[in-house]
């Protein structure tokens, strides 16, 4: 087993951790609190989600994914279930998702819970989601974006980080100054441009 492949493993816990104890500590006006990244979304939507997606991934069941049906499918499916339940769901799979994740160089699902657990942390005004939690994701997907031009040096990690999950608006990112054209920073953007603000911690 690779380094690279335990981290990634590692990486997946520590989110499913964090994530974990957040939630925890919400009351019910928290929960229905609408996620700006994901404006369909409440942050129980969202931890809906995260719960359906490891289930889906060790079960193989990856029809669509990671399209809107899908993702919208674990929310339905857990509409009714409460934030304990939905964690320890969570939990209950973390080391076999873990465990799928070696010798994977792309690890779909661990980038997804370090982006959804940065969502949260924006929804809720807890400000920058702690750099251990992002900064390995930002690591494998920068380059692969920048490609032989590299990775500008005067960036904010943590926006460049939202930004390539489209995670940050076009008029955010244009605001960087980059010598790039308006579809150079679109292509950047791993589910496409967006055109809504999103809080900056």
């Amino acid at each position: 087993m690779s380094e690279q492949s335990t981290a990634w493993g590692d990486l997946y816990r520590a989110n499913v951790d964090a994530v974990s104890h957040l939630v925890g500590d919400l009351d019910d006006a928290a929960l229905a609190t609408t996620v700006p990244a994901s404006p369909d979304w409440t942050v129980h939507d969202v931890i809906a989600h995260l719960a359906g997606g490891s289930a889906d991934a060790l079960a193989g069941r990856m029809d669509g994914a990671p399209g809107p049906e899908w993702t919208a499918r674990h929310v339905a499916e857990r509409r009714g279930l409460s934030p304990a339940e939905l964690t320890a769901e969570m939990r209950a799979r973390a080391d076999a998702v873990a465990e799928s994740t070696v010798d994977n160089p792309r690890p779909a699902i661990v980038w997804d819970v370090a982006v959804h657990h940065a969502d949260l942390h924006e929804a809720l005004g807890l400000g920058v989601l702690p750099e251990k939690m992002w900064a390995p994701v930002l690591a494998a997907v920068a380059p692969m974006k920048f490609g032989t031009a590299g990775v500008p040096e005067d960036l904010d990690d943590y926006e460049l980080f939202r930004a390539l999950f489209s995670r940050r608006s076009r008029t955010q990112m244009q605001a960087w100054g980059l010598p790039l054209s308006p579809d150079q920073l679109d292509d950047l953007c791993i589910f496409g441009p967006r055109e809504d603000d999103q809080p900056v911690p």
